[in-house]
């Protein structure tokens, strides 16, 4: 795999593929249990130099339909990131400060997306063990110097312009948001942003894209029916996969995720072919996470509080977290101190996770009471394998 990596990129060479380019050590580090080894710091710190940038497909591409109540990433302006090494990551710019809230009468399909979201959720996943979202660190770019003048897409280039207040900002091209009112802004250059690892090519890494079965109504009207109906889980389980593979509870483990965050848009999920119905789920755009502080999305836990299932090293974690000594917005606290860009969250949004953690627990135990740990607790603890037993990766 490793040479097909490198006839994909232009002008590729074994001298521009090291292996110690951090791009290629995480897409080779991809295994069946999760994107990176559990022993990796699964940084990008250490990225270098950047050397062009592209604005995102879709938008370029005019992929955007006012009539759907959602707007796509013409109003969510996302760059893809090229490195010296041929490595690529995805920037996503700052559009809202870190001590404001979402609106109160903002639907969750039209709220803005959180660069510091995204970097947060990284740093959770990781400390609850998933694995399942890829690296992302927090960056400050000269959007003059690391965007405008190095950019070779002159498209990207027609749309800067200076704002009345000076600032250099760009807006998506696409036929209905070119409106300066969409655009970023640097203060005057320099902008904030989250910087994401490109998963490997879908030629190289095949990906199915699923919709979620407790997806939400993208509308200003009606429900879905999980909404209304408190056995949908019964339709769910007589539904392949999720009838005879452990999709429910990976389903469960992203509603967790999801509800700690506070994310309501998890419409689809998506997952490598090669691992089968039994990989994990990827979780990713995380943008719409750690909007509102102050309350606590409870219909996002649906699959935990309707199927009443869970994964026993998922509820040890959860417990482990909500211990004074390993609480967890402690151990987010030292974690995202780390980042570039720290503090990441303000403080309510990490009293939250405590607050959040607490309400997963008590839905467990309420599950429990009703139908016993048996029946709640799933065991997936693995007794251990032999080294070759385990080392099924992407590239193998």
């Amino acid at each position: 795999r490793r040479q097909r990596l490198q006839r994909e990129q232009p002008g590729g060479s074994s001298a521009a593929l090291r292996a110690e380019a951090g791009w290629l050590q995480f897409q080779l580090g991809i295994s069946r249990h999760g994107l990176y080894p559990r022993s990796s710091a699964a940084t990008l710190t250490a990225a270098p130099a950047l050397a062009d940038y592209s604005q995102d497909e879709k938008a370029l591409l005019g992929a955007c339909d006012c009539s759907q109540v959602v707007k796509p990433s013409g109003v969510h302006l996302k760059l893809v990131l090229r490195f010296q090494d041929f490595g690529k990551a995805m920037f996503k710019p700052m559009r809202q400060k870190r001590e404001e809230e979402t609106p109160e009468d903002f639907f969750y399909f039209v709220d803005f997306q959180r660069h510091n979201a995204e970097i947060a959720a990284f740093h959770l996943d990781r400390i609850l063990d998933f694995r399942r979202v890829p690296p992302t660190v927090g960056r400050l770019v000269n959007v003059t110097r690391d965007i405008l003048e190095v950019t070779k897409n002159e498209v990207l280039q027609s749309v800067f312009f200076v704002s009345p207040a000076s600032n250099v900002c760009f807006f998506a091209k696409c036929p209905y948001m070119c409106k300066t009112e969409y655009a970023v802004c640097g203060s005057p250059h320099l902008l904030e942003g989250s910087l994401s690892a490109f998963l490997p090519s879908l030629s190289l890494a095949p990906r199915l894209s699923i919709p979620n079965p407790w997806i939400r109504s993208y509308s200003f009207h009606g429900k879905e029916e999980w909404e209304v109906n408190p056995h949908y889980c019964n339709t769910v389980r007589e539904i392949y996969p999720y009838s005879s593979s452990n999709r429910l509870l990976n389903i469960v483990d992203m509603a967790i995720f999801d509800f700690l965050i506070g994310n309501m848009d998890r419409h689809h999920y998506e997952m490598f072919t090669k691992f089968g119905d039994d990989g994990f789920l990827l979780h990713l755009d995380n943008a719409r996470g750690f909007g509102r502080h102050s309350h606590d999305e409870i219909s996002i836990l649906a699959p935990l509080s309707q199927c009443c299932v869970i994964k026993r090293t998922t509820l040890l974690k959860l417990q482990l977290l909500a211990e004074p000594e390993y609480q967890l917005s402690d151990m987010m606290r030292e974690s995202l101190l780390q980042d570039p860009l720290a503090p990441v969250l303000t403080e309510p949004h990490l009293l939250a996770l405590d607050r959040r953690l607490q309400l997963v627990l008590g839905t467990v135990g309420k599950c429990i009471d009703t139908l016993g740990e048996a029946t709640v607790v799933a065991n997936d603890t693995r007794q251990p394998q032999s080294p070759a037993g385990h080392r099924a990766r992407l590239g193998s």
